[in-house]
């Protein structure tokens, strides 16, 4: 890998001095390529701080475009991104912030195949999507692949987040904690949600990413982080893993 210019290190000085990231963790993000599922309220925090943070490729993956319905919560879009592709207004948003962040634009629904596909590009998957057929699809993919896995969700004041790490060999994934979970009442349009539960959820994801990539600390794999807006409390659940998951029990 090229070292980093001036620009870069300055940019990134405030990581470099921290001890645990250090240059060293800093030229993994540089070298990381993630993939976005969703460029909503939770994919919208997420890219632009995994962009600002040093990330160094970002596949975006939404086929929706923006509405004004998403402005109260999805920052990455603004009132001139109104009917335009979600991808493309994040792509944009990405490289004001970071330049130096490369940004592959998908604006088409996956089927297993391709996103299976995908995967064997890419480092990680931070997955903000709003159905459990996705979510499930997408935790399936990465098992099957190895990949590691940070999924959020969010809704009216509350929220959670668990991450999937292939080197744990006892650590649960999403369908151990959902099962086969019918398509339902995890989006936004349905039941609300305060702007920023968004925000809060999706800077823990995109905290989880970045320790993951970076061998920083200990992630949530094994794990349920819990958010509860209205009392402000959080709750850390210790997952087991389900011996007779169809997604993972051969893995």
């Amino acid at each position: 890998m090229n070292e980093m210019s001036d620009s870069e290190l300055l940019r990134y000085n405030r990581h470099i001095m921290m001890p645990e990231l250090d240059i060293v963790g800093q030229q993994k993000l540089r070298g990381a390529h993630i993939l976005m599922m969703g460029l909503g309220g939770l994919g919208s925090p997420v890219a632009l701080y995994l962009a600002a943070a040093g990330v160094g490729q970002l596949t975006l993956v939404d086929f929706d475009e923006v509405d004004l319905s998403n402005l109260q919560r999805q920052i990455a879009h603004g009132t001139n991104d109104v009917g335009t592709l979600k991808v493309t207004s994040a792509a944009r948003s990405i490289t004001e912030i970071n330049p130096h962040c490369r940004t592959v634009e998908i604006s088409e629904q996956l089927s297993d195949a391709s996103l299976t596909g995908l995967l064997t590009e890419v480092d990680l998957v931070v997955d903000g999507t709003d159905n459990f057929k996705t979510r499930l699809m997408v935790n399936d993919a990465c098992v099957r692949t190895q990949t590691a896995l940070v999924s959020g969700a969010a809704i009216r004041l509350e929220g959670q987040i668990m991450a999937y790490d292939p080197t744990l060999s006892t650590g649960p994934c999403y369908r151990c904690l959902y099962g086969d979970a019918s398509d339902g009442a995890v989006n936004c349009a349905e039941n609300g949600v305060l702007a920023t539960v968004v925000g809060v959820v999706g800077t823990i994801m995109a905290t989880e990413a970045i320790k993951m990539i970076a061998d920083l600390g200990q992630n949530l794999a094994g794990f349920l982080l819990v958010f509860d807006a209205a009392s402000m409390e959080f709750r850390k659940l210790k997952l087991p893993r389900n011996p007779d998951c169809k997604a993972c029990r051969d893995h």
